[in-house]
Parts: structure tokens; sequence; C-alpha cells
């Protein structure tokens, strides 16, 4: 991690790695906790290996969707780690998506407890890192991650 581009949220997840990986990997499941409550999510493409896409959209009250996140899986190593990037849409076209770009990095370690979370932010420089975490990243995506949290440990 570099401190001066980066920016991360770890935690450790009470529930075994493979419910963590279902909860990202399954369609229906990541609607459930992939948006800060009480925002509702859809997944429109979730295509986990090299180049696939990664298209969701959002809701405030449940009826109407508006676009979220179009970005490409770059990794996908089963049950350890997945890398997308907001910087390339679903169909392999250069992006300058709002508020930022970033490349995030989500890895699944064992835990005494479960399993070790942690998501990478990477941006493109100083200013893209200092306006991510200006617009609020531990709030959302420490959000997030209390969601993923709360869910996977609900369904062992």
């Amino acid at each position: 991690m570099n401190p001066d581009l980066d920016l991360s949220v770890e935690r450790i997840i009470r529930a075994p790695r493979a419910t963590v990986w279902r909860a990202w990997t399954d369609p229906s499941r990541l609607e459930q906790w992939w948006l800060p409550a009480p925002s509702h999510c859809r997944v429109d493409q979730l295509d986990l290996r090299p180049g696939g896409a990664f298209v969701t959209r959002f809701s405030e009250d449940g009826a109407e969707f508006v676009p979220h996140l179009d970005a490409c899986f770059l990794a996908v190593d089963e049950l350890e780690r997945i890398v997308f990037t907001n910087a390339i849409t679903s169909d392999w076209r250069p992006a300058r998506p709002a508020p930022v770009a970033v490349t995030a990095t989500i890895t699944l370690s064992d835990h005494p407890d479960g399993t070790n979370y942690r998501m990478l932010a990477r941006h493109g420089d100083p200013e893209a890192r200092a306006d991510h975490e200006k617009l609020g990243f531990m709030e959302g995506w420490g959000t997030v991650c209390d969601q993923l949290a709360a869910y996977a440990e609900g369904h062992r």
C-alpha cells in the first residue's frame, strides 16, 4: 500500500472464507450488502474473470434504479482475490468515472476467527486519493464492509 495513493478498509469477518467469497460472487447475495443502506442494489453483470464485466445500479427507494458502477475485472483468484477497476468500462472502453477512478483489490485470507477481509482502493495520483477520502471513502466503503460482515456472519 502506498499511503500517498491508496485507501484501505480491513475487517475480521466471523464467517468462513468460502461464505465471504459467495457473498461477493453470487449476484443475489452481492445485492444484499454492496451499497450503503438504505440504498438498494441491482447487479446487472457479474462476470468473474479477467476482462469480465461488473455492472451495478442503485436506487434510493427500490423502485427506480440508476447507474452505479460500470467496471471491468482485472484478476479473480478463487477464494483469495478480486481486482476490478472503473477506469475501464464493462465493454473495455477507457472511462472517466465520477467521482473518481479507482482500482480495487479485495483480498480474503484465513483468520482464527473467520476471514481477514481487506479492500484496497488504488488511485492514480494524490489528488484523486484525497478527493475520494473527502467524499467519504471510510464512511461508504467502511459501511459496505460492515454490511458484508453482517451478511456473511448471518449466512454461514
